[in-house]
């Protein structure tokens, strides 16, 4: 598993593959090995890096539902994924998540997003859906270079990108039914416990 995990490294890095760095790994990793789920939902594939990690952490009986847009990326975490023990463990589906999301019935133990970061608040929300009781949401990348603190303007370019994403920090900071911590490891984390409770009883 260590060998294909640092394959999958070696194939991000020529390629230009965006995942988890070391530091966000070691908080995710963290967070599932704690919460041992049965049923995750990803929101962002990529290569299949961060689903192998959490298939790895997770309850034996894990099942993860992973959506990816990119329909060649979604190829080649498939690719990687059969060369592990987790390849009847994890779905890929291609596809525009926004949609897809909708369509989805399960209720998952952890759903972790790592998709286009200007959809992260509309990701937010389709998740307190599908979330189970004293579930977890977890979001990657969430302080964006270090954009979303600064009090600096970001480049032009990141504009809405770094107000979309204060925009789901404040949501998932701000929502009562939640319990949220953003961690400075790596690009940003955002762990959101899930605080049990129905939204009348709150």
């Amino acid at each position: 598993m260590d060998l294909l995990l640092k394959k999958m490294e070696e194939y991000a890095k020529e390629y230009r593959v965006p995942i988890i760095n070391e530091n966000g790994k070691r908080v995710l990793v963290s967070v599932i090995g704690e919460k041992k789920p049965k049923k995750v939902l990803e929101i962002g594939t990529a290569i299949g890096y961060s689903a192998l990690l959490i298939a790895q952490h997770s309850d034996p009986e894990i099942k993860i539902l992973s959506l990816e847009l990119d329909e060649q990326r979604a190829e080649v975490a498939s690719s990687f994924l059969s060369e592990s023990s987790y390849e009847d463990k994890i779905e890929i589906r291609q596809g525009d998540a926004a949609q897809i999301l909708n369509t989805l019935t399960d209720f998952y133990d952890v759903i972790f997003i790592d998709a286009a970061k200007g959809q992260y608040p509309y990701y937010f929300k389709q998740a307190l859906s599908l979330l189970a009781k004293d579930g977890v949401i977890i979001a990657d990348n969430v302080l964006f270079r270090g954009y979303v603190e600064s009090s600096e303007k970001p480049p032009r370019r990141y504009k809405t990108i770094v107000n979309r994403l204060r925009e789901y920090i404040k949501m998932a900071t701000e929502h009562p039914e939640f319990e949220t911590k953003i961690h400075h490891d790596g690009d940003g984390l955002a762990v959101s416990y899930h605080r049990g409770k129905n939204s009348e009883e709150t």
